[in-house]
């Protein structure tokens, strides 16, 4: 009897052992998974953050932040990335069909000017959230293709559905090297690869309406893989450009 209430014993403390290393590990696990990230966004102020343009109006209300314009505008950070995965969450106007917007990344700035990729947010009936749009160039040039009802297609058939309405949304953008992949609430929308731009900064946007409607970003945060040289601006690849028209 003795022996058995031993190994009893001996049987409760093993498995209490294992189920607490079990949870060290997935704590571990969890915070290595998550070590890395910087928030851009420290839901008080601006700061990191700019416009370029002599119009638009951004403010922080309750730990987002709030643009406002009738015209096109974006918000760029201050500071230049190369490689990093990008997250932030966006809410448009809860009237569909009337609000468009998008975030940049490794884009260019000056003076009421903002050009470069996009990842797009579209809550009108197109669905076109998720894709890969090349704003002041190339356009819709690659995910989708504009007026190739293929492409289009194919690329609804993963887009379709994944921006929610009256919700917010999460994006994730993952840049390194010439790889480009966009998430949208989880979903992987764009997966190309394209040489344009290696760094450049990140930027919100509002497409602007009459009216001055609200467009929300909340928990904008970033893990660098490479760091950009702050030294160097923003370059396009025009070899690559030149080189992919062959």
């Amino acid at each position: 009897m003795k022996n058995l209430f031993k190994f009893i014993i001996l049987s409760v403390l093993i498995t209490v052992v294992l189920i607490s290393g079990s949870g060290i590990l997935t704590a571990e696990k969890e915070k290595s998974r998550e070590s890395g990230w910087v928030s851009l966004f420290d839901g008080k102020t601006l700061k990191g953050w700019g416009n370029p343009y002599t119009w638009g109006e951004a403010k922080v209300v309750d730990n987002e932040i709030h643009l406002s314009a009738e015209k096109k505008f974006f918000l760029c950070t201050e500071k230049q990335y190369a490689d990093f995965i990008f997250e932030a969450e966006i809410r448009l106007p809860d009237e569909k069909g009337k609000c468009n917007s998008g975030i940049m990344f490794r884009c260019h700035k000056k003076k009421n000017k903002v050009t470069g990729y996009q990842a797009e947010v579209d809550n009108t009936e197109r669905e076109w959230s998720g894709g890969l749009y090349d704003e002041g160039r190339r356009k819709w040039f690659i995910n989708p293709i504009k007026k190739d009802d293929a492409n289009v297609e194919a690329f609804l058939k993963k887009a379709r559905g994944v921006y929610k309405q009256n919700e917010w949304n999460k994006y994730r953008i993952h840049c390194e090297g010439e790889k480009i992949k966009i998430y949208v609430n989880g979903v992987l929308t764009t997966d190309v690869s394209d040489g344009m731009d290696s760094q450049g900064y990140i930027a919100i946007q509002h497409h602007g309406e009459k009216g001055g409607n609200m467009y929300r970003f909340r928990n904008i945060r970033i893990k660098e893989i490479k760091e950009a040289d702050q030294g160097k601006p923003p370059k396009e690849n025009f070899k690559w450009k030149k080189s992919k028209k062959k």
